[in-house]
C-alpha cells in the first residue's frame, strides 16, 4: 500500500496558477497509476485527472478544458497537478489517489488522504 500526502493548496484570484504534489512513501509508487479528485462543499468528490504508471497515458474531466496538466516522477515519489486559469468553481478539497488505472478512472478509492483545500476568489 502506498501512502500519499497532499499539498500545494491556497487561496487564489480567478486566473491564477497552482501546482498541487503528491508525496509518495511505503509501496512502489511507480507500480500504480495515480488520480487527482476534487470534492466541493455539498457535492460528489469527483476525478480531476489521472496518469498511468510510466506517464504514457493521461485522462481529463471535461471541465479541466486543456487548463491543467498532470504529471509524475517516479524517481521522486511523486505526483503534480499543475492547474492554470482557475475559476472560482475549481474552489475545492483536492486528493490524490492510488491505484490501478481501472481503478483509479473508476474512482474505486478506498484509502483518502486529508487531501489539500484550493480556493479561487473571484
Amino acid at each position: 500500500q502506498v501512502q500519499l500526502v497532499e499539498s500545494g493548496g491556497g487561496l487564489v484570484q480567478a486566473g491564477d496558477s497552482l501546482r498541487l504534489s503528491c508525496a509518495a512513501s511505503g509501496d512502489t509508487f511507480s507500480k500504480y497509476a495515480i488520480g487527482w479528485f476534487r470534492q466541493a462543499p455539498g457535492k460528489e468528490r469527483e476525478i480531476v485527472a489521472a496518469i498511468h504508471w510510466n506517464g504514457d497515458n493521461t485522462y481529463y474531466s471535461d471541465f479541466v478544458e486543456g487548463r491543467f496538466t498532470i504529471s509524475r516522477d517516479n524517481a521522486e515519489n511523486t505526483g503534480y497537478l499543475q492547474m492554470n486559469a482557475l475559476k472560482p468553481e475549481d474552489t475545492a478539497v483536492y486528493y490524490c489517489a492510488a491505484n490501478s488505472w481501472r481503478a483509479v478512472i473508476a474512482g474505486q478509492i478506498y484509502d483518502w488522504g486529508q487531501g489539500t483545500q484550493v480556493t479561487v476568489s473571484s
